[in-house]
């Protein structure tokens, strides 16, 4: 038996660091959204019990240091299962970018394993197993745009973002998120208006969201990489409605209401780095 399950790619419109939890997390505040960039996942039976990962991506495990690998092993041990299963990984999403990749491979794993395995678990018993994981692992079980608390565990979908088009911008560079959070100081960093952004969203106010947009860790990445605020700049001044930095970094991503200035945008980036996408929202 054969199942394929799309991975979709995230942005943050909202990211906020509220302060270092007593477990060593941080508190987030987040708004995300999910754009129409996707990886793409086939799982296939196998007699022998075992877990077999392949993926068009050299460079990436395929041991127990993947999470694709760690959620079949998980479910797997917690639920008695002695299938064998092959899980082939076709990425286009850019690895270490903020875009979520990874979580959202997990969270496809999971969704494709419960239905190959019929183990009829519900999407809040998938959360908790994905939260196990990773931390954007939830709110990639869900999808779409949605309002993230906790360490990324609690999940409140909201109503769509207003549609428009992304321009994906990932420079040659890659960044780990646990080297960014030590750096943190929740009194000196900037805070977003989360609670407004999400509002807008809400009421479709889309002058409104692109105001109350906002990142606290984009700070922190810009001053050891540079080239972000760079593309920050080129995007603006070639017509986006807005620029920011997704998750921890490096991929900063243009919001344009119009179809022409994405491609405007997409153009004037497509010279500047490789990896340059020009995608839509998911409803």
């Amino acid at each position: 038996m054969e199942i394929i399950e799309k991975a979709p790619a995230k942005i943050n419109l909202g990211l906020d660091v509220l302060y270092k939890r007593p477990d060593g997390y941080h508190e987030l505040a987040m708004v995300m959204a999910s754009v129409d960039l996707v990886d793409r996942l086939t799982l296939t039976s196998l007699a022998e019990d075992r877990i077999q990962i392949e993926t068009n991506r050299a460079f990436l495990p395929v041991d127990g240091r993947n999470n694709v690998y760690q959620a079949a092993a998980l479910l797997k041990r917690r639920y008695g299962i002695t299938q064998g299963i092959k899980i082939d990984i076709q990425k286009q999403i850019p690895v270490a970018a903020g875009l979520g990749g990874g979580s959202s491979d997990t969270a496809a794993a999971l969704r494709g394993l419960n239905k190959l395995w019929q183990l009829n678990l519900s999407l809040e018993e998938l959360v908790a197993i994905g939260v196990e994981i990773g931390t954007d692992v939830p709110y990639c079980l869900y999808g779409h745009t949605a309002y993230i608390t906790g360490k990324g565990e609690i999940v409140e979908p909201i109503t769509p973002m207003p549609a428009c088009w992304v321009v994906l911008v990932k420079p040659k560079i890659s960044v780990s998120t646990r080297t960014v959070f030590p750096e943190v100081d929740v009194d000196k960093i900037h805070h977003p208006d989360i609670p407004g952004l999400k509002m807008a969203i809400e009421t479709q106010d889309y002058p409104t969201m692109l105001a109350t947009m906002g990142n606290s860790l984009e700070d922190i990445t810009i001053s050891r990489h540079p080239i972000i605020q760079q593309i920050k700049d080129r995007m603006l001044k070639y017509g986006a409605d807005t620029a920011l930095m997704s998750g921890s970094g490096p991929t900063v991503f243009a919001l344009c209401h119009k179809q022409s200035r994405a491609q405007r945008v997409y153009n004037a980036l497509k010279g500047f780095c490789e990896e340059v996408y020009l995608v839509r929202t998911l409803k």
